[in-house]
């Protein structure tokens, strides 16, 4: 496998090994021994699955006092996906990373914890598995407005499909200092 270290500290593009003949394909999709080898040192404890149509944008979420570390990949369609670096001592503080995840090219997209997340649909249907470090936490859910001036994502979309809840996230400048001082 092919391993990509992005320009923010800890957040790796991985390129399975792939062995493709007239009868398809076939890759590992996570070997917990190849992965500790590249520093992905944490267990994960839960797999998530999630199908959606084009244009839908769901993020930024991260867990405020037991964040998670993901490991994403797409197996139908096409995303757009990000990492927002909400760890406070960072360098990178406050910025973002994406890579296109698709079926084509069976990327996988390695956050570590302490980063938002978010991703948008690209092709008519996405289907996306993620890897968790930790579970899911309802009362722990926090989330950052998807064009946070802040930030500055350029998303491909203009006009995305957003839920309720994700449509009145607040910016990161409203909550800059409680991730600071740790909620």
């Amino acid at each position: 496998m092919n391993v990509i270290e992005c320009r923010l500290e800890g957040v790796l593009t991985i390129e399975p090994r792939v062995f493709e003949d007239d009868r398809g394909y076939f890759y590992e999709l996570y070997n917990g021994r190849r992965y500790k080898e590249i520093g992905i040192e944490l267990d994960f404890v839960q797999d998530n699955r999630s199908s959606s149509h084009k244009r839908v944008l769901r993020g930024l979420h991260f867990q405020k006092n037991r964040p998670q570390g993901k490991l994403v990949t797409v197996t139908k369609g096409e995303v757009f996906d990000v990492a927002v670096d909400l760890r406070p001592t960072s360098k990178t503080f406050g910025e973002y990373e994406f890579v296109i995840l698709s079926e084509e090219n069976k990327k996988q997209f390695y956050i570590p914890p302490g980063f938002a997340h978010g991703f948008c649909v690209l092709s008519n249907e996405a289907d996306f598995l993620y890897k968790c470090t930790d579970y899911y936490t309802p009362g722990d859910e926090g989330g950052i407005i998807w064009n946070d001036p802040t930030i500055a994502i350029k998303w491909p979309i203009d006009d995305p499909i957003l839920s309720g809840k994700d449509a009145v996230l607040p910016e990161f400048s409203e909550i800059r200092e409680n991730i600071i001082t740790g909620w």
